[in-house]
């Protein structure tokens, strides 16, 4: 049975250069497999066609995801146990990964991953408002060239008020780099 439940996480994968490349992926686990579906066309995608391992790194540091959408990767990464993919320095854990297979999909292929290490590195301590809030902001930026300026205005304003009660440092910065490709994109900038 697939487990329908999406995981947010971040991913670093190798590109043919052996240069780690760190983005936002959702996650699908079915059993004891976890399921990537990188978009056609993406980096993610040509990086794991090439160099089938990935690293998901659990972060709260939710400049690392809004700084991936935003032109901001570089990132503190470090070595990983078994896999040849990089780790964030500043994961709370992480999952080491091994393609064993790969399903077909003109949109989103999947690729069928194995658990090869599990680590955690630093404690959970506990959810945030603003961090929930700038995770959907970026989803949003994601998909901006088909959502509507209508609705993306309406969800940013929705979630700023978790930004003005909740945000610390990181959460305001990652906020307002999303915010400005918002207004930077031009189907939803001032000038749309």
């Amino acid at each position: 049975m697939t487990d329908s439940l999406i995981h947010e996480a971040v991913i670093t994968t190798l590109d043919p250069s052996g240069n780690a490349h760190i983005t936002p992926l959702g996650y699908r686990c079915e059993g004891e497999q976890v399921i990537l579906a990188p978009f056609v066309p993406s980096k993610t995608l040509d990086n794991l066609c090439h160099h089938p391992e990935a690293v998901l790194n659990f972060t709260t540091d939710v400049r690392v995801i809004a700084g991936a959408l935003t032109g901001r990767r570089e990132w503190p990464v470090t070595a990983s146990t078994r896999v040849q993919v990089p780790r964030l320095v500043e994961s709370l854990a992480h999952w080491e990964l091994e393609v064993v297979a790969t399903r077909d999909d003109p949109e989103r292929p999947r690729f069928v991953c194995k658990r090869v290490v599990e680590a955690n590195h630093a404690p959970f301590t506990g959810f945030n408002r603003a961090q929930a809030a700038v995770v959907e902001l970026a989803i949003l930026v994601s998909r901006l060239d088909w959502l509507a300026p209508a609705q993306v205005r309406a969800e940013r304003d929705y979630l700023q008020r978790a930004i003005d009660k909740t945000a610390g440092p990181r959460e305001h910065e990652a906020w307002h780099w999303l915010s400005e490709a918002v207004d930077a994109h031009p189907r939803h900038g001032a000038a749309a």
